[in-house]
């Protein structure tokens, strides 16, 4: 892409925040639950979004902003959906309670098969891409793998749902956030888990109550940082016993009930989140201060994703079904 290229010229190698509207696409006709730009450098252009509408599209986001392909495999809302590592493949659940692995450029269906439960969150296995697994209204969370279709783990935990699901380096653990808050305790609301033996770490990790829609990791730190309803992000340590840092945390932007994301610049200087009401904010990492706002939308913003390879590319969606492009 002629665009990329021109991007990383020297003026663009830091993290900048963006503020001119590049592309508006808004092709979908439901909320779009999620956005996700390729992880290969060379298809880094292609934008994956997942909507209510039922449908999963694929975006020439950098170059032309226009939809590539449109999968129609589910009967019913996307709630989840992640490029596989390669970037050929898509991994997608449902409110159907189906997972299907969609072949990119074919649209057939690589993988498919009936959950038992709604699905609000899955992710692949960083060290196996044939391994994923996912959550969403149950007190269980299933690893599957691909090659036999069949559930190869399950983690319990006296919840009623999932929100979200985050690796920790390595992959030998991983994190749950869970809706389990009640008015006297905060357990279970972040959960830590041993991969292979589905063994509970740790659930006394946040001890506000407040459940946490979204969880993302930094790039080159030992933490991560968790978006909370009681509208600021949290940060903790990843290495156990996975301490929340009480002297800094990132307030201002709003979430009422909505599933905002919130992540960190690739140089892991900057946090952006969305906000419920359109905006999104831009943190400096360490001082916690709000470097800028963006009145992205009319609607929610539920996500807000920083290009892997442009560092002054943001893509931002919301619940009216908008895509924009930021530079």
């Amino acid at each position: 892409s002629e665009l990329i290229k021109s991007y990383l010229g020297s003026k663009y190698r830091s993290t900048e925040v963006p503020q001119n509207l590049v592309f508006h696409m808004s092709k979908h006709s439901g909320p779009v639950n999620e956005i996700q730009w390729c992880p290969v450098r060379e298809q880094s252009h292609m934008l994956l979004s997942a909507s209510m509408d039922k449908t999963i599209k694929v975006w020439d986001a950098v170059d032309a902003g226009c939809c590539l392909k449109t999968y129609s495999c589910h009967s019913c809302a996307v709630r989840a959906a992640q490029w596989s590592s390669c970037g050929r493949r898509i991994l997608s659940g449902g409110f159907d309670s189906m997972l299907h692995l969609t072949d990119v450029e074919t649209g057939k269906q690589i993988f498919s098969s009936q959950n038992e439960f709604r699905i609000s969150t899955l992710k692949f296995y960083p060290a196996d891409s044939n391994i994923f697994i996912c959550g969403g209204f149950s007190p269980e969370v299933k690893a599957w793998d691909i090659r036999n279709c069949k559930v190869i783990r399950v983690y319990k935990a006296a919840v009623q749902q999932t929100l979200d699901i985050l690796f920790l380096p390595e992959g030998k653990e991983f994190l749950t956030s869970t809706d389990a808050v009640s008015r006297d305790s905060a357990d279970r609301t972040i959960i830590a888990w041993d991969f292979q033996s589905a063994a509970k770490i740790s659930n006394q990790i946040f001890h506000e109550r407040y459940t946490c829609p979204s969880l993302t990791l930094h790039p080159r730190e030992s933490v991560f940082a968790a978006q909370t309803n009681g509208n600021y992000v949290a940060l903790f340590s990843s290495q156990r016993p996975y301490r929340i840092n009480k002297k800094k945390r990132y307030e201002g932007h709003k979430v009422e009930g909505f599933a905002v994301g919130c992540e960190f610049s690739p140089d892991g200087t900057l946090v952006v989140t969305g906000s419920s009401d359109g905006k999104v904010f831009f943190y400096n990492y360490h001082t916690a201060r709000v470097i800028r706002t963006l009145s992205a939308h009319r609607e929610a913003c539920v996500s807000a994703t920083f290009h892997p390879v442009l560092p002054s590319l943001v893509a931002t969606c919301d619940w009216a079904g908008e895509i924009k492009i930021w530079q």
